[in-house]
C-alpha cells in the first residue's frame, strides 16, 4: 500500500486532532502529575494522546515505524527506505500543566534523516501547522480554512523578532542575543515557537538547551517548507538520521 504525502498528511491531521480532542478532556478536569526517570513531568493526556496516534499509524499498514516520547523503547529503528514516524504526543506539557494553551501535539514523518512532512496542532488554540514536501506549509484556521505560510525575511533596517522559551530560559542567551543586536523577545511554548517563523510573526529563535528530535521535527518541517531553516551553530540543517541518539544539537531557526 501506498499514499501520497496529500493523503498522510490528512492522515496525520486528523490523528493530531483526535489526540487533541483527548487531551482535551483531560485538560478540562482535574489531573495528577507524575515525573518520568528524566524528572520531566507526565500526565494522562500524554499517554491517551500517544494510543490515539501510534495505533492509528500503524492502522494505515505502511509498515513505517513510530518513534514516539512516550514509547522509545519500542523503536525498531527506521525501515529499510529510512522512514519512521516521529511523534511528540503532548509538546509543552509544563505549559499544560499551567494551562496557558501553548501546547502542540507533533507528528512528522522522516525520510533519509529529513523531516519530509509536518503536522503541529494546538488544540487549545484550536489551530493547526501543516506542510509536506511538494505541497507547501499552512496554517489552518477554527474554520478548518488553509492559509499559506512564508517566512518574513531577513530583517532589514527593523528590530529582529526573537521568539523565546517561555520554560527553558538559557544562560548563553544573553550572549547569543548581544551578538544579534537590536531586538525584542517573543515569549512562547512548545513547538508553537517555530511556528511563529513559519507564519512571518518572528524572525529567528536560538535554542541553546537540551531539544529531543520529537520536539522540533514537525516544526521544522512547517519552517522548511514556508522558505525558512533549521540549523545547527555550525549551520547544518538539524538531522535526523540517528533516531537512536534521541537530543537534539543546539539549532537556530531562522525566518530567512
Amino acid at each position: 500500500m501506498s499514499l501520497s504525502y496529500a493523503d498522510l498528511l490528512s492522515a496525520a491531521e486528523t490523528l493530531a486532532r483526535e489526540a487533541g480532542d483527548a487531551i482535551m478532556a483531560v485538560y478540562a478536569r482535574d489531573f495528577s502529575v507524575e515525573e518520568k526517570a528524566d524528572k520531566s513531568p507526565l500526565t494522562e493526556a500524554d499517554r491517551a494522546a500517544h494510543e490515539i496516534i501510534a495505533s492509528g499509524l500503524e492502522a494505515l499498514s505502511l509498515k513505517i515505524p513510530v518513534l514516539s516520547e512516550e514509547d522509545v523503547a519500542g523503536f525498531p529503528g527506521p525501515d529499510e527506505k529510512g522512514r519512521y514516524w516521529l511523534v511528540d504526543p503532548l509538546d509543552g506539557t509544563k505549559e499544560f500543566i499551567k494551562r496557558n494553551g501553548e501546547f502542540t501535539v507533533n507528528i512528522a514523518l522522516i525520510e533519509k534523516g529529513r523531516p519530509v512532512l509536518g503536522v503541529v496542532t494546538a488544540p487549545a488554540l484550536n489551530t493547526a501547522y501543516l506542510a509536506a514536501e511538494g505541497i507547501g506549509a499552512f496554517k489552518v484556521d477554527e474554520k478548518g480554512e488553509r492559509h499559506a505560510l512564508r517566512v518574513a525575511g531577513k530583517p532589514e533596517g527593523r528590530t529582529w523578532r526573537v521568539v523565546g522559551s517561555r520554560s527553558h530560559p538559557s544562560p548563553d542567551l544573553a550572549a547569543w542575543l548581544d551578538n544579534l543586536g537590536a531586538h525584542e523577545m517573543l515569549p512562547m511554548g512548545s513547538s508553537l515557537k517555530l511556528c511563529l517563523i513559519a507564519e512571518g510573526k518572528a524572525d529567528t529563535y536560538p535554542r541553546l538547551g537540551p531539544t529531543c528530535l520529537w520536539d522540533t521535527a514537525a516544526a521544522q518541517a512547517v519552517v522548511e517548507q514556508a522558505g525558512g531553516r533549521v540549523e545547527t551553530l555550525e549551520g547544518q540543517p538539524l538531522s535526523y538520521a540517528k533516531p537512536s541518539e534521541v537530543l537534539n544539537p543546539h539549532f537556530v531557526v531562522w525566518g530567512y
